[in-house]
């Protein structure tokens, strides 16, 4: 098998009541089988998923997904989907593999595993910026307070800043997708 991008796998990771997940079927791809057979092999070993390692989503949820990533209008029980989709936290998504136990899904739960590994740095290297940029506006208001002549320019100019360096915190905006086939140049 070769090499998965973490990238690619980083997309696939959603974030659904406060947990990092990855839905069946992006799993399912991963590790070379169908949504049926993980799913499958998921219900025959239920007691290696507890809750904090896999849930099923709430029709409201999988509605809500559906609209944010404009897929197709599978609904369980009108075509594609039968069932509502399971969602796989990080320690899930190794326990699939477990109990797939094929060569392709350990093979790719290392790239799983090094993709939420990756995104928890990212996460918390956020979080340490984003307490020192409010430790540093703490200070530079304190400091307009206990000097005068520090110039509204200046202090103006610290603002600017630490609000850029915000912006460049915030996640960017996924990007459109093209459409598929032939586009003529005013379609562009």
């Amino acid at each position: 098998m070769k090499s998965i991008p973490t990238e690619q796998i980083e997309h696939s990771i959603l974030v659904l009541r406060g947990h990092r997940v990855m839905l069946d079927s992006d799993l399912a791809a991963l590790y070379g089988t169908t949504t049926k057979r993980l799913n499958e092999q998921v219900r025959r070993n239920r007691e290696r998923f507890p809750v904090d390692f896999m849930f099923q989503l709430t029709n409201q949820e999988f509605v809500a997904l559906r609209s944010q990533f404009a897929t197709s209008n599978e609904r369980p029980g009108r075509g594609g989907r039968r069932y509502l989709p399971f969602v796989f936290t990080e320690h899930g998504a190794l326990m699939a593999a477990n109990v797939l136990n094929t060569p392709r899904a350990i093979e790719a739960s290392l790239y799983v595993v090094r993709a939420f590994v990756r995104l928890r740095e990212v996460l918390a290297t956020h979080k340490a910026l984003a307490s020192k940029l409010d430790a540093l506006e703490k200070q530079t208001a304190a400091l307009a307070f206990k000097h005068d002549a520090l110039a509204a320019n200046t202090r103006t100019q610290f603002k600017a800043v630490i609000e850029a360096l915000r912006d460049l915190m915030t996640p960017p905006e996924p990007k459109k997708k093209h459409p598929i086939g032939f586009v003529t140049p005013k379609e562009k």
